[in-house]
């Protein structure tokens, strides 16, 4: 594998202090930090925001549907 393959695989860490103050913008509800998968979730709402390197990216749009995992 080459420097870039692995330097693209590195999983960025999300600043704790962050963690503290997002919320999910659709409940207002607490988030909880994925680190192996690198997204945010919102249990209530039922929705994973990604993080792409190392930014939350909180807009519903792009967030994925937990409950499409569930039954697909």
């Amino acid at each position: 594998m080459s420097e870039k393959e692995k330097s693209s695989r590195q999983q960025h860490r999300v600043d704790p202090k962050l963690l503290e103050i997002l919320v999910c913008p659709v409940t207002k509800s607490t988030l909880e930090y994925d680190e192996k998968a690198q997204e945010l979730i919102s249990r209530k709402a039922r929705l994973a925001y990604p993080i792409r390197d190392g930014i939350p990216i909180m807009l519903p749009e792009e967030a994925r549907n937990l409950d499409e995992d569930a039954s697909g």
